[in-house]
């Protein structure tokens, strides 16, 4: 006779039974066929097909269209404390694996893609930034960021917070409200006294603002396309659009570049990009622009005021759904038709999405048009993903996200 389970049980529909199979960790709120007993918001639940086979356990979220994200498929799992120390460990290890020694700045858990469903947590540092998006995984904070700190202390490494930024819309949809501040760590009498702290990545160091700074502070995943740009700076003359703080435009002038302008329409992000500039003395090949890229490239290119034979671009997401990814399209093709006229024969060009809504074919397609309509050809350098940090997941689409390319345009 089997042993009973302690989890109440949601039974799906075929389309689900089909995803789970498949290895989709998702299931959601029109797959449901029948929830067995009263479970609460973010409540454990086993999950079968009508006939009654065990497809996986997640966490219950009543309010999302989300509705299930599973844990484990493995019907031996119990989530306990050392079901979840060993999680955390497998996740540690497994950026040592592929960071080797570079791991003082890195996405230590990177949701599903490290069975943490709706769990970022990023390393800058001595400090933890966490990101909690699902309503199960909230419940359990109280246990895992304990642990969290206890497994990188125990080895070695030094963590003097956890900070919360929980300050996304996202959120609201799990029924969770938004905020942010530092986590409450057990046997800590106090938070520590600044949301400041520096970080060295590929050689150049960043003052991070955890508190203020874009998503959870600073975008790891570009760490080494970062250093594939450094290699192609040396001796050009670089345009670094949509810069942020400066990463590329710093990395591009560590790598030799003769200079370097960095253009941004944030003011305040233009000023922390020249903080991080002096922070590494570079800002004597380096200039800063608050602009608009998408009025400043036909702008330069009607004027002929400066030439750039390097030019990056790095956009944020022009599109967070399918609804949206029409328009998303257009403008990736407007920033990428201008830059391509801007650029001399023989010029340099680094172009990016990091929108997993906008797939790897369309956004070739983009360039392709785009290259046509710009009367040029593109001989690719380099074709690359998100830092192993991020993992993708083969059967987690939405794990697979951020597309960078290397061109030389001819």
């Amino acid at each position: 006779m089997k042993q009973p389970r302690p989890y109440p049980i949601v039974t799906v529909n075929k389309k689900a039974e089909r995803s789970v199979l498949g290895g989709h960790p998702w299931i959601y709120d029109t797959q449901l066929c029948q929830v067995i007993g009263n479970p609460e918001n973010g409540a454990v639940v086993d999950v079968t097909t009508e006939g009654g086979k065990y497809l996986g356990t997640g966490f219950l979220s009543l309010h999302s269209k989300i509705r299930i994200r599973l844990l484990s498929r493995n019907a031996n799992d119990r989530f306990d404390t050392r079901f979840w120390e060993r999680r955390i460990r497998y996740a540690w290890e497994y950026r040592k694996t592929v960071m080797g020694p570079d791991t003082d700045c890195c996405r230590l858990i990177f949701g599903e893609a490290d069975q943490f469903p709706g769990l970022t947590v990023d390393r800058f540092h001595d400090i933890l930034v966490t990101q909690t998006l699902s309503y199960g995984m909230e419940r359990l904070k109280p246990l895992i960021f304990p642990l969290l700190r206890e497994a990188l202390t125990a080895d070695g490494q030094i963590i003097r917070g956890i900070y919360e930024r929980n300050d996304v819309a996202i959120r609201e949809l799990e029924g969770l409200r938004q905020y942010k501040g530092w986590y409450p760590l057990p046997q800590e009498p106090s938070a520590p006294d600044s949301c400041l702290t520096v970080i060295t990545e590929n050689g150049i160091r960043y003052e991070v603002d955890v508190e203020n700074g874009q998503k959870t502070g600073f975008f790891l995943d570009q760490k080494y396309n970062r250093q594939a740009v450094a290699r192609l700076a040396a001796g050009k003359r670089v345009l670094d659009c949509f810069t942020h703080t400066g990463s590329f435009a710093l990395n591009a002038a560590k790598g030799g570049a003769l200079h370097v302008c960095a253009v941004d329409i944030s003011e305040t992000a233009i000023a922390m990009a020249r903080k991080n500039a002096a922070l590494n003395h570079l800002e004597d090949r380096m200039s800063f622009r608050t602009a608009n890229v998408f009025e400043l490239l036909p702008q330069l290119e009607r004027s002929h005021e400066e030439s750039y034979d390097f030019i990056i671009l790095d956009p944020p997401a022009f599109t967070k759904s399918r609804r949206t990814v029409d328009s998303a399209r257009k403008g990736y093709k407007e920033i990428n038709l201008r830059a391509m006229k801007l650029l001399p024969r023989g010029g340099y060009l680094a172009t990016c999405s990091c929108s997993h809504f906008m797939p790897d074919e369309l956004f070739v397609r983009m360039l392709h048009s785009a290259a046509s309509d710009a009367g040029v050809q593109l001989r690719q350098i380099e074709a690359r993903q998100q830092a192993p940090d991020h993992p993708v997941l083969w059967n987690v689409p939405e794990t697979d996200y951020l597309k960078f390319y290397l061109f030389q345009v001819i």
